[in-house]
């Protein structure tokens, strides 16, 4: 980790594990304290909290439903009350059912749209707010997904949000220009995280990972840097945009072109 946090406090939705524990713990490297947080997973999020705190920064540990408005804006209160501001935000927090659309359990559905949309919103809004307050300005990342462009089969729900999302932090980032306030988008790849598991076994995670370019998945870990970039002073000149680490997979993988004669 190159980038310096120093003086700063941050908070990353959904960081009990995945490319969120990797990013808060990537934040803490370069110095800064960070609010952990999860839905139900407290023992994998003090797990993280220790890992910062043997790093020498402050760590805090808070679970809630990020999408509930009232428990976002507790969490972000809750930030400032132990830290004393909020500088960095990074909504990483997602749910994701897989069916086919005309399959679908909708109540899983509309889970996937509260969780992967309306808490990415909530986690922008709230967070903006607050930095409006402090008046200093402040860096926000949104994690979304090249789902947002491709139309993957069955994630009719997640490809939903996540194409929300791009838009919604591009309109945030002009709203928030003149109060200092850069707002980006990370979009990651097929990355190797504990939620993967959720759909696919390891022998398909293993066969799946052949078919990318690169011919592997991703690590929370090279996700991080990516992520703190956008959050650096090193980006400073940089927000509305969209960083992608995907490993090819916005390509036009399906075609053998390139492997071989023309």
């Amino acid at each position: 980790m190159h980038y310096s946090f120093k003086g700063k406090n941050a908070l990353v939705t959904g960081s009990s594990k995945g490319i969120g524990r990797a990013v808060a713990i990537a934040l803490a490297q370069g110095g800064a304290n960070v609010t952990v947080n999860c839905s139900a997973s407290l023992d994998q999020a003090e797990e993280v909290a220790q890992e910062i705190r043997k790093l020498g920064s402050k760590a805090l540990v808070v679970a809630c439903d990020v999408s509930d408005l009232a428990a976002v804006e507790e969490l972000v209160q809750r930030t400032v009350a132990a830290f004393g501001s909020l500088d960095l935000f990074v909504s990483n927090a997602v749910y994701s059912d897989r069916q086919l659309l005309v399959e679908a359990d909708m109540v899983g559905f509309r889970r996937t749209i509260e969780v992967s949309m309306w808490g990415a919103l909530h986690g922008v809004r709230a967070s903006a707010q607050q930095m409006i307050q402090q008046g200093k300005g402040g860096s926000i990342t949104v994690v979304s997904s090249p789902h947002s462009i491709i139309p993957f089969p069955t994630a009719m729900a997640y490809n939903m949000a996540k194409a929300a999302i791009d838009h919604m932090a591009r309109t945030a980032a002009i709203e928030l220009i003149h109060h200092g306030i850069r707002v980006n988008v990370f979009h990651p790849g097929w990355i190797d995280t504990p939620g993967e598991r959720k759909f696919f076994s390891e022998d398909q995670l293993a066969d799946g990972a052949q078919q990318i370019p690169m011919k592997r998945l991703g690590t929370s870990e090279e996700m991080a840097h990516g992520i703190c970039f956008t959050l650096s002073e090193e980006a400073s000149y940089m927000t509305g945009t969209t960083l992608t680490m995907d490993g090819g997979v916005g390509l036009p993988w399906w075609s053998k072109r390139t492997e071989g004669k023309q």
